[in-house]
């Protein structure tokens, strides 16, 4: 490991080691190789580049910082985030943005550069997650999409097949202050990735809850 006196590490070799960057506050952690379960969990303000894929809990129950993976990413990524910003270069895995949430003005934001499995916004409380689908590919998320989704939105390029919206779910078309959000995220994605993406704003649907209490009918 490489350490610096500007409070900068930078890890090599890395080959499925858990718990990496971990509650970090402050700094500036790079990784090279594949990083392990549950790495920069907890983290509250530092920042983690991963030159590489990540497994699975990236970013579990982070509370602010920026987490940046030039490559894929697994399943549950941002498990109950409650702030800070996760971009993902490729592909994510299900149940991304699980139990997400948010607090005055302090709203997470996941964003996946082409799709994402099953389960995405999965009890969502809050928070924004957008899926870019940088490849333009038809079927940019899996089934069972946001269900018991209560509170955020999700943005995502392509068609939507309406089997997949869960039913405490509808979609609504973008207005000015979405792409502004949306045209925002996009362009801190190009700047980690040197990538340059569409800004045609009419290919996205926006996901929003039906209400913010989907089970309340169940209990008294």
């Amino acid at each position: 490991m490489e350490n610096r006196a500007d409070n900068y590490n930078n890890i090599k070799k890395v080959n499925g080691e858990r718990y990496i960057a971990c509650g970090l506050k402050t700094g500036r952690i790079t990784v090279e190789g594949i990083v392990g379960n549950d790495c920069a969990a907890f983290m509250d303000g530092a920042v983690m580049e991963i030159y590489g894929n990540a497994q699975d809990g990236l970013g579990n129950t982070m509370n602010n910082g920026y987490v940046i993976v030039h490559g894929h990413a697994g399943d549950i990524v941002g498990y109950s985030m409650r702030g800070g910003n996760i971009f993902i270069r490729d592909y994510a895995g299900y149940r991304i943005g699980i139990h997400m949430k948010e607090y005055k003005d302090r709203i997470p934001c996941i964003v996946i550069g082409e799709t994402v499995g099953e389960f995405l916004g999965e009890y969502m409380a809050g928070g924004v997650i957008a899926v870019l689908n940088k490849n333009s590919k038809e079927d940019p998320a899996g089934d069972h999409i946001a269900p018991g989704m209560h509170g955020g939105v999700i943005y995502i390029k392509g068609k939507v097949a309406e089997y997949k919206l869960s039913p405490q779910i509808k979609t609504e078309v973008l207005n000015d202050y979405d792409i502004s959000i949306l045209n925002n995220l996009i362009y801190k994605y190009e700047e980690q990735f040197h990538l340059s993406l569409s800004r045609n704003y009419n290919e996205y649907i926006k996901i929003v809850p039906k209400n913010s209490r989907p089970y309340g009918k169940f209990f008294i």
